[in-house]
């Protein structure tokens, strides 16, 4: 029996890669001890399209680096994390952002080359170490954090809706709580994902003001090229406002090459799928 040389796979929130890549195998008995390598990973709080390797294929890895992804996201504004999405030690930051603004304008503005830190909860390295390592040994003042240009193809808002402090904290806390306990000592830095710190985090803000205290979530949609953080990006179009915010989900949805054309117009010129 051929094997293919990808599969396409489709990542839930809570999983990480190699959870997502694991129950696939598991499920295909014929690729019981054969190479599989994803090409482009996703954060843990991520949902959506994941790119996998298979077999002799995986040694073509660096052959799709590089690739352009399309995702959906959700921006939720006044609430900053030191991770850039729920999955992080939060703060409640001002509310006095421009609700009117007009973000239509405000996504088109950004399309183009862009220049955004690297997260301080991301596997880029840094003499050597990731910079989630950094991070959680308390360490990022002896660094300087690496900055990355790419492209923005195309930057769409798509809608708005309120949440209200006890729905925000609610969802918040079911979505973290679908992360697989990590009791794997090899794994022990970061201590279970900081879970306990950060539901402690999200507590706190639960309990800093009223109930029905309403917080704005903003939709997107995005082409960009490869390595382009989602998490920072929700960070700075917060900012564009006067406050700042979080990636409240992150949905990727087809990961290919991708051609601009004139203006925002472009078009796909491949993009990954299952094979049949």
């Amino acid at each position: 029996m051929s094997l293919p040389r990808y599969v396409v796979l489709d990542k839930r929130v809570g999983e990480t890669p190699l959870v997502c890549l694991e129950k696939y195998r598991e499920k295909h008995p014929e690729l019981k001890g054969v190479p599989m390598a994803y090409a482009g990973r996703l954060d843990p709080m991520a949902s959506g399209v994941l790119l996998v390797l298979v077999g002799e294929e995986c040694k073509r890895q660096d052959a799709y680096h590089g690739l352009d992804k399309a995702y959906e996201i959700e921006v939720l504004l006044g609430i900053s994390s030191d991770s850039g999405d729920v999955l992080g030690l939060i703060e409640e930051q001002p509310h006095d952002y421009q609700s009117s603004s007009d973000w239509a304008a405000t996504s088109a503005s950004h399309v183009g080359k862009i220049t955004l830190p690297y997260p301080h909860y991301s596997s880029r390295t840094v003499s050597g170490i990731p910079l989630h390592t950094w991070a959680v040994t308390g360490r990022l003042d002896e660094i300087t954090i690496p900055f990355k240009t790419s492209t923005i193809h195309t930057l769409t808002f798509t809608g708005k809706r309120s949440l209200s402090r006890a729905e925000m904290y609610s969802e918040a806390t079911q979505k973290i709580a679908l992360l697989p306990t990590v009791t794997d000592e090899r794994k022990a830095l970061g201590n279970d994902f900081r879970r306990s710190d950060v539901y402690a985090s999200w507590e706190r803000v639960a309990a800093a003001g009223k109930s029905d205290d309403t917080f704005c979530l903003l939709s997107f949609t995005c082409i960009c090229s490869s390595g382009t953080y989602m998490r920072t990006l929700a960070d700075v179009l917060a900012q564009s406002v006067g406050t700042r915010g979080l990636a409240w989900s992150i949905h990727r949805t087809t990961i290919g090459r991708y051609r601009s054309l004139i203006g925002s117009w472009g078009l796909w010129t491949k993009r990954f799928i299952s094979p049949r």
